[in-house]
């Protein structure tokens, strides 16, 4: 059994531990993890054997991160190429190379798309929230700025990690004026608020949004208040497993990400409770921002039909209820 290629585990590594992440760069380095694979395999000229290294590789960087879908529609995406008719290894490996390096084109380009859609939906004068990092949302309020729609942008820190502080930084680099925020202070400040733009790492079928946690108290407090919710996301986002039933599952995180290890130690009958995302239901958003153009969340089912129909009508072939890429790999 070939072992892959060093710089595979790096990238796989780097997803699990976090030092890789935001869904479009997991989304990217997956489908970068892939092209490497394929290029570096030496393992023979046996077809079938190639697509189970293919699959070992795929299920591999599935195992990283449980919960952002973008991680295994790129994966998805980039299998197709895996699965089509072929009796000539290298006619599946160029074809592997070839629709990975579409896929990191295309989801560079989603956001330049998304921008532009999202950046018509900002009415003038605006005031903006957002919560935690995402590139097309930060994409889509940086434009909506350039435009001179945006007076002001409100960023939670996003704790534990305080993602929120990257869109900051971000923002501020873009010239934005941005006033940073603690994740409690949302309700607080919301009555100012004319737009809320958020990020997904999850979209499900019947389009409720898995998302930062805390994402599902802003949606809430901005309901409450009447303010329209728009989140923006790359269609690579939305979750074909959620069309046959699965459930997203939520990751949960160590607990020394909250708090100290010392102070775990000094109090061991407190437990620490650290999920990374929370979900919002489809009846809090107001639109999904696509690079094929803003859509309900309910047209969410339209979207993975579309884009990604090949996975799912494989997937219910298979009868799998969890996605591994080595149980569709004919023996």
């Amino acid at each position: 059994m070939e072992a892959f290629p060093r710089e595979v585990v790096e990238i796989a590594e780097g997803i699990r531990s976090m030092k890789i992440r935001g869904a479009g760069k997991i989304a990217r380095s997956a489908a970068e993890a892939l092209k490497i694979a394929a290029e570096k395999y030496s393992g023979g000229r046996d077809v079938n054997v190639f697509r189970k290294y293919m699959a070992r590789a795929a299920d591999y960087l599935l195992s990283t991160r449980p919960t952002a879908v973008s991680l295994p529609n790129a994966v998805m995406y980039v299998m197709q190429a895996v699965f089509q008719p072929a009796d000539d290894i290298e006619v599946l490996r160029n074809s592997i190379i070839s629709t990975a390096n579409r896929f990191i084109n295309e989801s560079l380009e989603a956001v330049k798309r998304i921008a532009e859609f999202g950046s018509k939906r900002i009415k003038e004068n605006s005031v903006i929230l957002t919560h935690c990092h995402s590139t097309a949302a930060v994409s889509v309020i940086t434009e909506a700025y350039r435009q001179g729609k945006v007076v002001k942008v409100y960023s939670t820190e996003t704790r534990p990690f305080y993602q929120g502080r990257i869109t900051t930084r971000q923002l501020l680099e873009n010239g934005v004026p941005v006033v940073q925020i603690p994740d409690s202070a949302v309700r607080y400040i919301m009555h100012e608020i004319d737009h809320v733009v958020i990020g997904a790492d999850t979209i499900t079928s019947n389009g409720a949004v898995v998302n930062k946690i805390g994402t599902s108290q802003v949606a809430l407090a901005a309901h409450e208040a009447r303010v329209r919710v728009f989140v923006a996301a790359e269609t690579y986002k939305f979750s074909p497993m959620t069309v046959i039933g699965e459930l997203v599952p939520i990751e949960y995180r160590d607990p020394t990400e909250v708090v100290p290890a010392d102070w775990l130690e000094a109090h061991k009958n407190v437990k620490v409770l650290n999920p990374s995302f929370d979900v919002t239901p489809p009846e809090y958003i107001d639109a999904i921002i696509t690079e094929v153009g803003v859509i309900p969340p309910q047209a969410a089912i339209m979207i993975l039909t579309d884009r990604l129909g090949w996975a799912i009508d494989k997937i219910k072939q298979s009868g799998l209820t969890k996605l591994r890429f080595e149980d569709l790999v004919e023996e």
